[in-house]
């Protein structure tokens, strides 16, 4: 289950610069940035 969550104009407008960089759609920035969140969370001091 996915969760609906708002997500602030300017959050998004970021992940959409990321997107555009990386030459990822927008669904791949998403998924990319939410494990690299997870991993930072998980194991903290690592990177």
């Amino acid at each position: 289950m996915r969760p609906n969550i708002d997500i602030s104009h300017t959050l998004n407008g970021r992940v959409k610069d990321y997107a555009e960089q990386e030459d990822k759609d927008l669904e791949e920035a998403y998924q990319e940035i939410i494990e690299a969140g997870l991993e930072a969370v998980e194991h903290p001091g690592e990177q």
